[in-house]
């Protein structure tokens, strides 16, 4: 959980410094290896299931017919090599009686799911009370559906590893719950047209995706915007990005090109793509126009 995240700071704490590669945030698969055997809070974790397990006096095979796990897999999530599910932690936490130790790691072991570039980005999109984002090349991870999701990991190159596919789908999923949080955050993103008309996977996932769109495009907290490819003026031709405010009032950006990611809190250049995506929203369709869109593409082809 140390590693760089591609911060460029104003003294801000709790963000880290330097740089890290990156495959896509919000949009994009990320070509991250799964974490390294023993390696941060995996490994912290597995030493303490594994102390615990034996405090109980439990042989391993014993812990996992109790938990509904094979041995194997305990063996790995002991090691640090595979990230422990929410409800193997609770079960755990219950039956070798760690009194909330383990459970107190549940928050930082479900952030080991995401690249280390994305995590501290990860965490700050949880907490945002107001997140904006512009798109240039796939629908927003936020807004995937599984089938979607999954198409894309599947067309990364190098290839990626089955087992880190699940483990990149469940936690993109895991990121949508913030649409149900209440009080609801305020969501807003800019899609270039071209990304409605690019069919990632079958004809069936990129229909469904639409169809995502428009379900999720109607609720009263979130505005989805096209950006129309005849529009002869366009203000975000630098890249994709995205705007974030926190519970404490903080304003961050997160900005990627290529194998480059970075989280800014430098005030003036949070303030340069806050109006960018300011003259982006004036330049695209209105949410209405935008969904109409959307359902016209679904009729028409």
């Amino acid at each position: 959980m140390n590693e760089p995240t591609g911060v460029e700071s104003d003294g801000t704490p709790g963000l880290g410094e330097g740089r890290q590669r990156e495959s896509g945030l919000a949009t994009g698969a990320e070509p991250e290896p799964p974490p390294e055997v023993g390696s941060g809070i995996l490994r912290v974790f597995g030493r303490q299931l594994k102390r615990f397990r034996m405090r109980a006096g439990l042989e391993r095979p014993e812990f996992a017919s109790m938990v509904g796990y094979s041995v194997s897999t305990i063996a790995a999530y002991e090691q640090g090599r595979r990230i422990p599910p929410p409800r193997l932690i609770d079960q755990a936490d219950e039956v070798l009686d760690a009194g909330g130790v383990l459970l107190e790691m549940k928050e930082e072991v479900a952030r080991a799911q995401y690249p280390p570039f994305f995590r501290d980005a990860a965490k700050l999109e949880a907490e945002a009370v107001e997140l904006h984002v512009y798109d240039t090349h796939l629908v927003n991870g936020l807004l995937q559906t599984e089938e979607y999701a999954r198409a894309v990991f599947r067309m990364w190159r190098p290839l990626l590893d089955e087992g880190l596919i699940e483990q990149r789908i469940t936690a993109r999923l895991a990121r949508q719950a913030i649409f149900a949080r209440r009080p609801p955050s305020n969501f807003s993103f800019v899609i270039e047209e071209a990304v409605l008309h690019r069919r990632i996977g079958a004809e069936h996932v990129w229909r469904g995706q639409l169809e995502q769109l428009i379900l999720v495009g109607q609720a009263r907290n979130v505005e989805i915007q096209v950006m129309p490819m005849r529009r002869g003026e366009h203000a975000g031709l630098a890249g994709p990005f995205t705007l974030m405010e926190t519970q404490d009032g903080r304003r961050i950006a997160y900005t990627e090109v290529q194998s480059d990611s970075r989280l800014h809190t430098e005030r003036a250049r949070v303030r340069e793509l806050e109006a960018t995506y300011g003259t982006l929203r004036a330049q695209a369709l209105t949410p209405q126009e935008s969904l109409a869109l959307v359902e016209r593409l679904l009729r028409e082809e």
